[in-house]
C-alpha cells in the first residue's frame, strides 16, 4: 500500500519533482522509497495546453467559449480530440463538428478527460522507441473497451474509463527508457503465475510500472481515485474488497482495473 504525503509537480525544478502534500494520501510511498522508484525516470510534465486550461477553469468568470478557443488554438490536439469524440465508443448520435459542440454535448469535465488521454499518448509516444508502437495499440484497445463497458453497464463516466484505460500502463514506456532490458522483465512478469506482476518488477528493478503510472497521473492532475486505480490495477481484487473507495468510483474504475493483456510486452 502507498502511505506517505507526497505529490509530483511538473515545473521542472528538480528531476523527480517530488514535494510534500498538504493532505496525506492513503496510498503512496515513503519519501525515500519514492526517490528510489523514480530515480532516473523523467516523468513527462503536463502539456502547456492543459496547464493553461486548468488555470482558465480556475478563474471565477471563465466562459465555455474562452475554453473552446483555448483548446482550438492547438490544431493538432484539437484534431485528435475530435477524432476521439467522434469514435463509436462515446456513442454520439451525430457527428461532433467543433470543440464548442463537443463541450456542449459532453460537458467540460468529460472533454478534459479526453484531452488528458490523447495528450498522454502524444507526449509519451514522442519519447518512446518505435518498438512500443504495439504497446500504444494495446493501450488504445483497453481505453476503448473500458469506455464501452462503462457505457454499456452504466458504470459511470465513459470518458474517465477511457482516460484510465490509456493511463493505467503508462509507466511501462517510461521504465523502458531507463532500463534496457525492461521489456523482457515485464514480459516475464506477465507470465508469472505465483506472484503479482508488480511484485516481480520490484524484485528485478526495485520499481514497477503501476507506481510510476500513479505519479504520472498525479502530475497530470487526474482525480485521486483514478490515480489510485492506476497504482492498484494489479491488485484490483483487494481494491474492490476495500470500503475506502466509494462504490461509484469502484464501478467507474472496474473496467480498466481488471484488464489483463492478452499478450505480453514488447507486443502489448
Amino acid at each position: 500500500m502507498l502511505s506517505s504525503r507526497l505529490k509530483l509537480v511538473s515545473d521542472g525544478s528538480n528531476e523527480s519533482g517530488i514535494e510534500m502534500m498538504e493532505q496525506p494520501l492513503e496510498k503512496s510511498l515513503e519519501e525515500a522509497e519514492v526517490e528510489v522508484v523514480l530515480r532516473g525516470i523523467r516523468i513527462p510534465p503536463q502539456p502547456q495546453i492543459l496547464v493553461d486550461l486548468h488555470m482558465q477553469m480556475a478563474m471565477p468568470d471563465f466562459s465555455l467559449a474562452d475554453i473552446a478557443e483555448l483548446i482550438s488554438r492547438d490544431v493538432g490536439l484539437s484534431g485528435l480530440v475530435m477524432k476521439a469524440v467522434n469514435s463509436p465508443v462515446f456513442g454520439m448520435s451525430r457527428t461532433v463538428s467543433s470543440i464548442d459542440h463537443a463541450i456542449g454535448l459532453l460537458g467540460l469535465n468529460s472533454l478534459v478527460n479526453i484531452i488528458n488521454a490523447v495528450s498522454l499518448q502524444q507526449t509519451i509516444a514522442d519519447q518512446s522507441a518505435k518498438t512500443l508502437n504495439a504497446f500504444w495499440d494495446n493501450a488504445s484497445d483497453v481505453a476503448v473497451t473500458s469506455a464501452a463497458i462503462s457505457r454499456r453497464l452504466d458504470l459511470g463516466s465513459a470518458e474517465e474509463a477511457y482516460t484510465l484505460g490509456l493511463f493505467h500502463n503508462c509507466g511501462i514506456p517510461l521504465l523502458a527508457q531507463k532500463h534496457d532490458d525492461y521489456l523482457n522483465t515485464i514480459g516475464q512478469a506477465y507470465q508469472m503465475t505465483d506472484q503479482r506482476v508488480t511484485d516481480f518488477e520490484n524484485q528485478m528493478i526495485n520499481s514497477n510500472h503501476a507506481v510510476v503510472g500513479y505519479y504520472v497521473a498525479r502530475s497530470w492532475k487526474l482525480p485521486l481515485y483514478l490515480c489510485e486505480a492506476i497504482a492498484e490495477h494489479h491488485k484490483a481484487d483487494l481494491s474492490l474488497q476495500s470500503d475506502e473507495i466509494s462504490q461509484a468510483n469502484k464501478k467507474t474504475c472496474l473496467p480498466s482495473s481488471n484488464w489483463r493483456p492478452t499478450s505480453v510486452p514488447p507486443t502489448v
